[in-house]
């Protein structure tokens, strides 16, 4: 670890370098997966030495560029961190227009860009890849825009409330306690777009709905933005009932990583079945999203490399099968 600082002692531009509500320095510190702190004039940039370092370099460009100009723009932000880390900016066509006007969500990757493209362009989008690249985030936003812009009528969001064959009857609490937990990532990306008052009113006049997998069956959803999160831990058949809700000007989203599958050994994941059972079907895309498109904290992606690393071996290439893979 290691620590770098910055000193700026005029309150004004430190307000313009960080941006409303903190969103330049959010961008910077959510990208490089540093700790910024600032105190008395002094910004201090912690975490590893690479990260550090880029970060203290795209911090000290955007001070300057404020000095000359008296303003930042997010724009401003993605050039010079793709300037400095060497990566192309997101397109700036894929924006994603979400209820805050301060809170801009647009993708970090080339990936991530073809992601949402590709839910953009598709009726049906499949996404495969690990944890940390935007998968269901990116989903969520592209659906609350959606619904900003009207074009649809209604968000459903589910997941497999419990990994291997959703039991919840063990669990303490009514039913809503029981399948909280599973559904908070969920929620948690819609509180980052919507404020909490009103994505309670949406939810009360059934304009979002957050439900497990098991509550989809026997239903037709039109005018709709479906999203399946977790999807690596369906069946078959659960997939099949999932994707056949889907009605009349209605858009589905399904997402999951098959390197965590949690289904007993003797089921096939409905995720992998469906990558290679849909291919050929024109209006349905799939991307698949990579180690270089995690956008959480840099040690994310090393975690990753690391537990990939056995999978090389025989052992777990025979485990990959007896999943279905």
């Amino acid at each position: 670890m290691s620590e770098a600082t910055l000193s700026i002692e005029q309150p004004d531009l430190v307000l313009t370098l960080f941006g409303a509500k903190d969103q330049h320095l959010r961008t910077i510190r959510d990208r490089l997966g540093v700790e910024i702190v600032h105190r008395r004039g002094q910004i201090a940039i912690r975490g590893e030495d690479q990260p550090v370092a880029l970060a203290t370099e795209t911090l000290e460009r955007l001070t300057s560029l404020a000095r000359r100009r008296g303003e930042l723009r997010q724009e401003d932000v993605e050039k010079i961190l793709a300037q400095v880390t060497g990566a192309p900016p997101a397109p700036s066509g894929t924006r994603i227009d979400v209820f805050d006007p301060v809170r801009k969500i647009q993708p970090r990757t080339p990936g991530q860009a073809r992601y949402v493209e590709t839910i953009r362009r598709h009726a049906i989008t499949i996404a495969y890849g690990p944890a940390g690249t935007g998968k269901t985030y990116l989903a969520v936003a592209l659906a609350v825009e959606a619904i900003k812009h009207e074009r649809i009528r209604k968000i459903v969001l589910c997941r497999p409330a419990v990994e291997a064959g959703e039991s919840l009857g063990f669990l303490p609490g009514d039913m809503q306690a029981k399948i909280n937990p599973y559904l908070r990532p969920l929620l948690d990306a819609l509180h980052d777009m919507i404020d909490y008052e009103q994505i309670k009113r949406m939810m009360e006049q059934d304009i979002i709905e957050v439900i497990p997998l098991a509550y989809m069956r026997g239903r037709t959803l039109n005018d709709a933005f479906i999203i399946l999160d977790e999807a690596q831990n369906t069946t078959i058949a659960q997939m099949k009932m999932f994707l056949t809700r889907m009605g009349e000007n209605s858009k589905v989203v399904v997402s999951g990583d098959a390197t965590q599958i949690d289904l007993p050994h003797q089921q096939k994941s409905g995720l992998l079945d469906a990558l290679k059972r849909l291919k050929p079907i024109r209006g349905i895309g799939q991307v698949e999203l990579t180690k270089g498109d995690i956008v959480r904290h840099s040690l994310v992606q090393e975690i990753v490399r690391a537990y990939e690393a056995p999978s090389r071996s025989g052992k777990a290439e025979g485990a990959s099968k007896a999943r279905g893979s």
